[in-house]
């Protein structure tokens, strides 16, 4: 299946299920090379409309700090972290933490 394509039946199932977040996500994961823009403004959506859909905060902080958006990196981070505490899903834990220190030693704000 071409990436148009899945792009085109993640769309759909977004409009079928809007209150899954994994549709969201998918379709984010799915924009993420080609057009970051398009994933940014999914991820945003996400994090907005689902806060407590933890798999969205690695993927969203990663991209803000690729597209050079630190500040907002950066509380992403702290979020996912906080609710990955809340939510005691330890190996989510360990990820963001470990993304964030790299980030940070990264981006010279350790």
């Amino acid at each position: 299946m071409s990436n148009l394509s899945r792009i085109e039946s993640l769309k759909s199932y977004a409009e079928q299920e809007p209150e899954n977040p994994f549709n969201w996500y998918a379709l984010a994961l799915e924009y993420r090379v080609q057009n970051p823009e398009q994933a940014l403004f999914y991820f945003n959506k996400l994090l907005n409309e689902f806060k407590v859909y933890l798999p969205t905060y690695f993927h969203a902080a990663s991209l803000h700090s690729e597209m050079n958006l630190i500040e907002k990196a950066q509380n992403i981070y702290e979020e996912g972290i906080s609710l990955a505490k809340d939510q005691k899903d330890n190996h989510a834990l360990r990820e963001l933490q470990n993304a964030y220190q790299n980030f940070l030693i990264e981006n010279d704000l350790d």
